[in-house]
């Protein structure tokens, strides 16, 4: 194996440590094994959030988490979607703080696009699959 090869290799391994797809998060939530954070502004989390999700905006993480949340449980943070890095910022503060957390790619977006529902102020709101996206049947 060449170098190049080889970090490669740590890269990859390494990364997927820190981070879980939707797919995952929706089979696993159910578990209790994690704590989904919604880390987008109040707008956003009214606009739809997973259900079982916390509502912590990035920049309260800080200051709340740790009434929040006990001190080691894993969390899982997301934000909107891959063209928003505001759960990579919200995992570097978890992070900070001591917390095993990884980043949920493809955020509530990717969510949605799989066929997920979503809880909105009006209620909770079936999901519709993308058939771009998933072959999950909703």
């Amino acid at each position: 194996m060449t170098t190049e090869s080889g970090n490669a290799t740590a890269y990859f391994r390494a990364k997927l440590q820190f981070e879980i797809d939707v797919m995952d998060v929706a089979d696993r939530l159910p578990s209790g094994e994690f704590v989904l954070i919604d880390t987008r502004r109040r707008a956003s989390w009214d606009h739809g959030h997973i259900p079982g999700a916390v509502h912590l905006p990035t920049a309260e993480i800080e200051s709340r988490a740790t009434v929040l949340i006990p001190a080691g449980t894993p969390v899982v943070v997301y934000s909107w979607g891959p063209g928003c890095n505001g759960s990579t910022f919200a995992a570097l503060a978890f992070a900070a703080l001591g917390y095993p957390v990884r980043e949920m790619i493809g955020g509530v977006e990717y969510w949605a696009r799989n066929g997920l529902p979503l809880k909105t102020i009006s209620g909770e709101a079936p999901g519709r699959s993308d058939p771009l996206v998933t072959a999950h049947k909703s």
